[in-house]
């Protein structure tokens, strides 16, 4: 073992709890909490900017979740290979080939607009109506935000998204979910309008993006019926943040509670019917959505419901501690 790694492990071992003043340490938590509710922020202004783009480019509403995730999954992979360089170094400090991880980090934070224009330049590419955003467009676009690329630097790019992404970038939406289902609730007789519910379904879904990480906080306290979820309860919750199943019916319920409340148990039971929800998590989901939107309450909740997503998040895997 090399002089550094003694050192290291010289380091932890000496480590106390207790030693640090209350003041320091009331410092420091609120510093980590500023910057905890910053990186939230940050990630809601992503999103708003590309709802936003895609607006002013008259693009399908689509368009919008499919960039979305595209760019979701490529920082996940970009910030994947930051940690995997940085590992590199940490093991071989002796070689030089390997490009610097801080140089990675620093290229993926000046080059993040010209990105996330791309994912939607990709995804409008993907669209149905062929309503495609040409070079030019973009080009104009951000040299109007004061950044000058060339048309080869943005081919390079959308390539290197595709790249990194094994080119696989037409990704489910849960907008494709709604749809499907709001087709089915068609052909089954649901009483409220399919055209109606959609155009209501549209604007919560564009809430639920925003407000993302409140409203599956407010679940995940639900679940366990708890207010400070562990961090492994937190982990174990990742699965319902990416059911796009129960979003979507969560998404439909509250739209149809703010269509026609008096319908609402009827929809809610169509939706159980074909998904095989639970009638709880739907329930759930839908107070989550309109509490976080208009403050209402939906009918589930005016007599006591068993807070859990049974159906699809198993109580025991979210509230287990071992």
């Amino acid at each position: 073992m090399d002089g550094p790694a003694k050192l290291r492990l010289a380091s932890l071992s000496d480590f106390q709890f207790g030693a640090v003043s209350t003041e320091t340490i009331e410092d420091a938590l609120l510093h980590l909490a500023q910057q905890n509710e910053r990186a939230v922020q940050e990630a809601a202004g992503r999103m708003e900017f590309i709802f936003l783009l895609s607006e002013q480019w008259c693009l399908e509403k689509s368009v919008s979740y499919q960039a979305v995730e595209i760019l979701e999954r490529f920082m996940v992979k970009q910030a994947e290979n930051i940690c995997r360089q940085a590992a590199i170094q940490l093991r071989d400090k002796e070689k030089t080939e390997f490009q610097n991880w801080r140089a990675l980090k620093e290229q993926l934070f000046n080059k993040f607009i010209l990105r996330l224009v791309s994912c939607v330049q990709l995804a409008s590419k993907l669209s149905f109506h062929y309503n495609i955003i040409s070079n030019v467009t973009v080009l104009n676009f951000l040299q109007a935000l004061g950044y000058l690329y060339t048309k080869e630097e943005l081919l390079e790019s959308e390539l290197d998204i595709l790249k990194s992404l094994n080119f696989q970038i037409n990704l489910p939406t849960p907008l494709a979910y709604v749809e499907m289902l709001l087709e089915v609730l068609g052909y089954n007789g649901c009483s409220v309008s399919a055209t109606q519910l959609h155009a209501t379904c549209l604007t919560l879904l564009d809430l639920v993006y925003l407000l993302h990480e409140s409203i599956y906080e407010s679940l995940l306290r639900a679940s366990i019926e708890n207010s400070t979820p562990s961090q492994l309860q937190g982990e174990k919750f990742i699965s319902v943040k990416e059911d796009f199943m129960l979003l979507a019916v969560g998404i439909i319920a509250a739209s149809a509670f703010i269509q026609n409340h008096e319908c609402w148990s009827q929809v809610v039971g169509h939706l159980q019917s074909i998904t095989g929800i639970a009638l709880e998590s739907i329930a759930e989901f839908s107070y989550a959505i309109l509490t976080h939107s208009v403050g209402a309450k939906t009918p589930g909740r005016q007599q006591p419901v068993p807070p859990h997503l049974a159906a699809r998040a198993p109580r025991t895997a979210a509230s287990s501690n071992t």
